[in-house]
């Protein structure tokens, strides 16, 4: 089936040029603005992708990074942001060897030893894109090896290295929160990427990826709450909500993610009206809300006390939904949305990063290569 990458602002009256347009312009302040950008500079050939809120650097945000990076044909900045990846995060031994340290001060100095697996699986998936773009050169630079690689480690570390635990559970063929964690989070599932890894990770690992898909699917379908659409952050292999990190409440900033894999999985490998209802139910319950008034919730949608921290992520990926959702509102949060200017100041990255992959997604320009 040939994928076809519509402009979806075209249904709110924006013309193609000024969603590309718009695209640009936030492409460019993300990367180059002096006083808005987070990437940044460190060595002469490398470069990361700065947390403004934690002042630190994550594998979520390189491999984000690059992921911007070859949707935007901007192999240099790509391979900057790469470079650092492998020099600062890497890790070469121990039971995580073959995966990256999630957190780093922006020297590359490591604030953690451990990995997270949405880091490894964005990695990935970016380097076989860049394979497919740009091709393969050598060394690190060789994408389609290095993305293979971590995919092997991501679902053998447990034969390959002493001690390792794999990032998918075996068993359910569901992504674990951390290779030691038997639970997972909603956010990090995402089904369009294992789709394109069953067609070109190694060989033997093929089918096991094509179960990855159709099992996370049914595991986002799961944990969603029935009539508010609300993911939790985190959630027990059934689905069961699973508090963490003192947060009395379960749909917060990873949650928002949820809704942005869903329409890219229906852009990309077709509509699904078990994933699609959440995306409606989604944009239900939050009609009417102004984007100020957006708090952490319960997933039966009562709000907490707690505002929400990154409210543009959230009109960000409400917008995305639109890609998938029946509801009567799913234009209205398109115009939300495109009425939205990027986030500024200290919070910056979290709410752009998902505004700039939304925009991208609606915009027609988030591509398989």
């Amino acid at each position: 089936m040939e994928i076809t990458y519509p402009n979806q602002f075209a249904r709110i009256g924006v013309s193609d040029e000024a969603v590309l347009a718009r695209i640009d312009d936030c492409f460019r302040t993300i990367f180059f603005d002096p006083e808005e950008r987070f990437y940044h500079e460190v060595d002469e050939d490398s470069a990361c992708m700065v947390d403004t809120g934690n002042v630190d650097a994550r594998t979520e945000g390189m491999s984000y990074g690059m992921m911007m990076c070859v949707q935007m044909d901007r192999q240099d900045l790509f391979d900057r942001l790469w470079t650092f990846s492998m020099r600062y995060m890497h890790l070469d031994s121990g039971p995580h060897a073959g995966y990256f340290a999630w957190s780093c001060d922006l020297t590359g100095r490591h604030n953690a030893e451990g990995p997270a697996p949405d880091g490894e699986e964005y990695f990935a998936m970016a380097l076989l894109l860049a394979e497919a773009r740009w091709g393969s050169g050598t060394g690190i630079f060789d994408y389609g090896a290095r993305a293979r690689d971590i995919l092997r480690h991501c679902v053998h570390q447990a034969e390959l290295v002493p001690g390792g635990r794999a990032m998918w559970d075996p068993g359910n063929h569901l992504i674990r929160f951390v290779p030691e964690a038997d639970f997972s989070d909603p956010s990090y599932h995402l089904p369009h990427f294992y789709e394109v890894f069953a067609q070109r990770a190694d060989p033997a690992d093929r089918a096991f990826w094509a179960e990855a898909a159709r099992a996370s699917r049914a595991y986002i379908a799961l944990s969603a709450h029935p009539v508010t659409g609300m993911s939790p952050e985190y959630a027990e292999y059934d689905g069961t909500p699973r508090l963490m990190f003192r947060k009395p409440f379960a749909y917060y900033s990873d949650a928002y993610r949820v809704a942005l894999n869903i329409a890219l999985d229906t852009l990309w490998f077709g509509r699904r009206e078990e994933t699609a209802a959440v995306t409606t139910r989604l944009q239900d319950f939050f009609h009417g809300i102004p984007a100020d008034d957006y708090r952490a919730y319960q997933l039966d949608g009562t709000p907490t006390a707690e505002p929400a921290m990154h409210p543009v992520a959230i009109t960000a990926v409400l917008g995305a939904a639109s890609v998938a959702s029946d509801s009567p509102h799913a234009a209205q949060c398109l115009r939300n949305f495109w009425n939205t200017p990027l986030r500024r100041g200290k919070r910056r990255y979290y709410d752009n990063c998902l505004y700039f992959f939304s925009l991208l997604t609606l915009g027609g320009v988030y591509r398989i290569y």
